[in-house]
């Protein structure tokens, strides 16, 4: 069992019949009062997000989740293939274990599959960075600068993105995978 104590981000907790990762937390120490920890707390499962305060006495049990590298195949209907690039071990993930993330995966990247004890697959970590190419953009404009707002992009994945004026399509972009968002040109 952890204590609140414990807590830390990125870790995973048996919590109301589900596990959740720990997003975001704070110590409280009240000048009157006990302490009590806020947490913000992602569902593994189903993504949800919700916030709770737990009590300094409050424990609940740790679920140690394993992450297993894996090379990402290829989509076939709702299901997603991957191999293990070692034992060339072959596995299948449902799209809804993989949700949102899909258009920010493409086929040869590597990502961690997330198991629980019971060997149940619960998602998949994507890299930090993702590389992608703008399939379709508004034409640049001359004049048009880095600063300022942006303009809709789509990625060969079809992910729908916003990046500064001067990216044209048929260039490379790297992305956030966290937020989804564009952080630069990529290099050639």
């Amino acid at each position: 069992m952890a204590s609140v104590a414990d807590i830390r981000n990125g870790m995973i907790i048996e919590y109301k019949d589900d596990l959740f990762e720990i997003v975001d937390f704070l110590h409280v120490k009240p000048g009157k009062g006990s302490a009590f920890t806020r947490t913000k707390m992602k569902s593994v499962r189903t993504g949800r997000t919700i916030e709770n305060t737990f009590r300094d006495s409050d424990s609940f049990p740790e679920v140690r989740v394993e992450r297993t590298k894996k090379e990402y195949l290829y989509r076939e209907d709702d299901f997603f293939h991957f191999m293990d690039s070692e034992t060339f071990e072959q596995i299948t993930v449902d799209l809804a274990k993989i949700g949102d993330l899909e258009k920010l995966m493409m086929e040869n990247i590597e990502v961690m599959i997330l198991t629980a004890p019971n060997g149940e697959i619960l998602g998949i970590e994507l890299p930090t960075t993702v590389i992608q190419t703008i399939a379709e953009c508004e034409p640049n404009v001359k004049g048009n600068t880095a600063s300022g707002s942006g303009k809709v992009a789509f990625t060969e994945t079809g992910l729908r993105i916003t990046v500064p004026f001067f990216v044209e399509a048929g260039e490379k972009i790297k992305i956030d995978t966290r937020n989804g968002q564009y952080i630069e040109r990529a290099n050639k």
